[in-house]
């Protein structure tokens, strides 16, 4: 790697760790602002993190080497994911900013759903913070391996700092995000995620653009021709697309509302600014998944014209692109763009599971009475905790980046789906639903993924999911519809 590549990385891990210092200043000293940052997140802030940690390495690596590989068809994802975020924008955002509030001044969505469900209260903390921490290793994992995976493509020559490349930039990943995310809690993690996604969409802006209209790209007219070769279906959103097929891929936008890690935005947005951040996240959104298509298809047709570039791995096209076709410096930039994809989403996973941990978990059962710093203490051991799962998962340097989120999205989104939304729109659902559908959706899900069952039917795991939590809500809610208490200011 050269010089002014390394510089440009050192320049953003320094500001990643100057925001984390900043923020420790500012808003740490008690559990609502190191978990929620005061509830006073500007719109701006509150939908660039939303944006930045729900995208993950999966824009730059996952949803670019999917197009790369099959074509257009694969767009389907993220049209299904921005209609999925545009519904959760409006019907779960400003509801659960409200009601978050209302019952009991809730910081982690464990602890809304039992002050929503007071006689299923210990129950439902249990759950769901069970179903956050195993996920979320799961899903963080997929974020170190596009970190590993960075690492393993710039420095192909031997070794770093001891170890593989590959588990080197797991580790080195995992221990700048803890650095800041640990020490600056979520004032720390948003915003760092605002500079991040700032940083993420501009890389997904410049790039398509220079592969297309740089030295030797030829524009639209010649990647047209040159996909047209690969495939003549290439370009088409409906080449090879079956019923099942358009089903799971636009089906990913069910699992928004269940996302903690972007939900919890939501609730910590300051009060009113809902309608903005929906406006400025909606728009960054769309332009960040136009960028990641345009990356995937522009640089197929890129290494279809040379041949003498060669690529293992579709899912680090992005990479061979900074490497090849900018300066050093530039390309450390466009590097650091992946590592904020990266690093916004862990940091934000990792917050929202240590928070699980030591509101439902700790304070629930090991110390009620604990004072605000010693719960902010025990909440960045738990980030450690988490953390060092994750490493473990992510060490086997075969993990693909779309197959871990893929699953793990699915998971949260089956499970808190259908609970979210109905809990925040049903007077009628009860603690006993909640539980259910908590449990019904993460079973289906992990019996689907294990059992082959998705492979079998090409059917996403997140459909029998979503379904059967949403009716498994609805039944043992008509069953046990006695007593349910009356929502805050009713």
């Amino acid at each position: 790697m050269q010089t002014p590549t390394i510089i440009a990385l050192a320049l953003y891990f320094i500001l990643m760790l100057a925001i984390g210092l900043y923020a420790w200043k500012r808003s740490t000293a008690d559990s609502e602002g190191y978990l929620l940052g005061g509830r006073n997140l500007s719109p701006a802030v509150a939908a660039l993190s939303a944006g930045a940690s729900d995208m993950s390495g999966w824009l730059l690596l996952g949803l670019p080497g999917a197009l790369y590989a099959t074509g257009l068809v694969e767009a389907w994802i993220g049209i299904g994911l921005f209609v999925g975020a545009l519904v959760n924008w409006i019907v779960v955002a400003p509801r659960l900013r409200r009601q978050t509030v209302e019952y009991g001044n809730a910081l982690t969505i464990p602890e809304f759903l039992a002050n929503r469900f007071p006689d299923k209260a210990v129950l439902l903390r249990v759950v769901s913070a069970l179903v956050i921490v195993v996920f979320f290793a799961v899903y963080s994992a997929a974020s170190l391996v596009a970190g590993g995976k960075l690492f393993e493509t710039m420095f192909l020559d031997g070794e770093v700092l001891g170890m593989s490349p590959y588990f080197a930039g797991v580790l080195v990943t995992a221990l700048v995000v803890l650095a800041y995310t640990a020490v600056g809690g979520f004032l720390a993690v948003s915003l760092t995620d605002f500079v991040q996604g700032l940083i993420m969409v501009t890389a997904l802006v410049i790039m398509p653009l220079v592969v297309l209209y740089g030295q030797g790209g030829g524009g639209l007219s010649q990647m047209r021709e040159t996909l047209a070769g690969v495939d003549p279906g290439f370009l088409s959103l409906f080449s090879g697309l079956t019923l099942i097929g358009f089903l799971s891929a636009v089906t990913w936008g069910l699992g928004y509302f269940g996302q903690p890690h972007i939900i919890v935005r939501f609730m910590a947005v300051r009060e009113g600014g809902i309608p903005a951040a929906r406006n400025i996240g909606m728009t960054w959104m769309a332009v960040a998944l136009i960028g990641a298509i345009g990356i995937g298809l522009a640089g197929r047709a890129y290494v279809e014209r040379n041949p003498a570039v060669a690529l293992e791995d579709p899912e680090t096209i992005f990479i061979l692109l900074a490497d090849l076709l900018f300066h050093p410096f530039v390309t450390g930039f466009l590097l650091a763009a992946l590592l904020a994809a990266v690093m916004s989403t862990i940091s934000s996973q990792l917050l929202v599971a240590s928070s699980s941990l030591t509101e439902d978990f700790y304070r629930l059962f090991l110390k009620k009475d604990a004072s605000e710093r010693e719960a902010v203490t025990v909440g960045r051991v738990s980030t450690v905790l988490v953390a060092i799962a994750a490493i473990a998962i992510a060490s086997d340097a075969d993990s693909g980046v779309l197959s871990l989120v893929s699953n793990a999205w699915a998971g949260f989104g089956a499970a808190f789906g259908p609970l979210i939304i109905l809990a925040l729109t049903w007077n009628r659902m009860t603690g006993a639903g909640g539980v259910a559908g908590l449990v019904t959706g993460a079973l289906v899900v992990i019996v689907w993924i294990f059992s082959g069952l998705g492979e079998a039917t090409g059917i996403y795991e997140i459909i029998p999911g979503f379904i059967a939590a949403w009716l498994a809500i609805w039944l043992v809610s008509r069953a046990t519809a006695g007593a349910v208490p009356a929502r805050a200011g009713e």
